[in-house]
């Protein structure tokens, strides 16, 4: 924690006590920086919204004072309370949110990744089907095996594995219509 990030929770605790010198003070250090953080998340914003929302970031830190917890860091809370100004603005301006795409080009760039909890989901909805069509399915579709070969492991006809992998996956489309208990 900085000096100055102590300097701030010590003037937001000391205001939260009743210090209006002390919430003064807080205020007058912390607009700066709110600006800042308006003008850069705000940059599709028209220029002249930046200070009404600064001004909103404000008013709602002065509501919400009360909820910030004087053992944690002051920054983080007001950031936050800026960002969701911030957000709110742009609801109010409408649907179309004009960003710069340099401000995703780590994110655009990154290779798509398997889905974190697919293969989990796969195995609950596989263990609620007979462990033959469960194989199958395991073979034919995750492992991308050929119907020929499976059939051949588990001394079936290439069609009947194809009937097999059709009627499992009946069942587990129909497993997946029915709500969750």
């Amino acid at each position: 924690m900085t000096d100055t990030e102590r300097d701030w929770a010590a003037l937001m605790r000391a205001a939260n006590a009743g210090d209006g010198r002390a919430y003064a003070r807080l205020l007058h250090a912390i607009t700066p920086v709110l600006r800042g953080i308006v003008r850069a998340r705000g940059r599709a914003l028209p220029p002249d919204r930046h200070e009404d929302i600064v001004q909103e970031v404000l008013l709602a830190i002065h509501e919400k004072r009360h909820t910030w917890r004087d053992d944690s860091p002051l920054r983080p809370w007001l950031f936050a309370v800026a960002r969701h100004k911030v957000i709110d603005a742009f609801r109010r301006r409408g649907a179309a949110v004009h960003l710069p795409i340099e401000d995703f080009t780590e994110i655009l760039e990154a290779v798509a990744g398997p889905e974190p909890l697919a293969a989990r989901d796969a195995e609950r909805m596989l263990a609620q089907i007979d462990a033959r069509s469960a194989e199958i399915v395991r073979a034919v579709s995750l492992e991308g095996e050929e119907a020929g070969a499976v059939g051949a492991r588990l001394s079936m006809s290439e069609g009947a594995v194809r009937v097999a992998f059709h009627r499992a996956m009946k069942r587990l489309a129909a497993l997946g219509q029915r709500p969750e208990r």
